[in-house]
This record gives structure tokens, sequence and C-alpha cells, in this order.
């Protein structure tokens, strides 16, 4: 798992509209970095709903929010429009961004073991560096521990 100090590993992924996005693209802005299992889930889809909810503050702020998950672009284009997301979600059938950032673990469910993407967020200060690291997050209350820490 990467740590508070170390460089955010570098991604170039699409966007809902197959567009690419880079990390790279967002130096000199803090990035909320968010990773999830699966879209229209409803851990994801409260995850994200909440993020919804608070974009006015992240855009106060002048933080970018990106949900990234291994589902396709079409995938995140449907679930945008269905729950009015106005952040970036990027496509990683690839695990190019959810490998590095070390997302991709070993899953107990009701005792079959299993590989996914473990929920967690990070935050990636202006410089490309992270500030922190939010392991196994609450889908509903992520989004506001994070404005909170950003001194909301």
């Amino acid at each position: 798992m990467l740590e508070i100090g170390m460089k955010a590993p570098e991604f170039t992924l699409l966007d809902k509209d197959g567009k690419t996005v880079s990390l790279s693209d967002f130096l000199g802005k803090k990035v909320v970095l968010y990773f999830y299992p699966k879209d229209n889930t409803p851990g994801c889809t409260r995850q994200a709903c909440a993020f919804a909810a608070a974009y006015e503050g992240f855009k106060e702020k002048d933080v970018a929010v990106i949900g990234i998950s291994k589902d396709s672009v079409a995938s995140h284009q449907k679930f945008a429009r269905k729950f009015d997301l106005p952040f970036i979600l990027l496509s990683d059938p690839e695990l190019q961004a959810i490998g590095g950032y070390g997302v991709w673990q070993e899953k107990k469910l009701y005792g079959k073991v299993s590989y996914g993407v473990v929920r967690t967020t990070f935050i990636i200060d202006e410089q490309g560096n992270i500030e922190k690291v939010m392991p196994k997050v609450k889908p509903d209350t992520n989004a506001a521990e994070i404005l909170s820490y950003l001194g909301e």
C-alpha cells in the first residue's frame, strides 16, 4: 500500500465520455482519488451519490474528485447519467491505477475468497504526492470525512 509523502503513481485512463485523463493533468490542484468496486451496486451508489451531494464543497476548494473502478466506459456513462454524477469517473479494466495504488486485494465473503477492489480513498496534494490514505472507507461518510479533513 502506498504511504503518505510518496509520489502518487501516474496513470492515464478513459473517462465516461471516452476522453483520456491523466493524474498529471491535475498538478497544481488537490485531488480526491477514490477507488470503488462496481457501478450500480448499493455501497458504490451511496458513495458516488454522497460525493455528488458534497461536490459544491469540493469545487469551492478547487479540489478535483475522481472515482475509479474496473467498469467499462459505457457502464460509467450510464452510472453517471442515472445518478447525475458531476465528477470524473475513470475506467480501469486493465487494473493500471487499481494495481498501482495497491487496492486490488484478496477479499473474503461468506468464507469464499476472491480478488477485488478494496474501497480506498487517496488525497493527492498539488505537487502529486500522497497527502492522506483512507483504507476501507464507509460509502456513506467518505465524502463528508474528506471535506472535514480539508477544513470545510
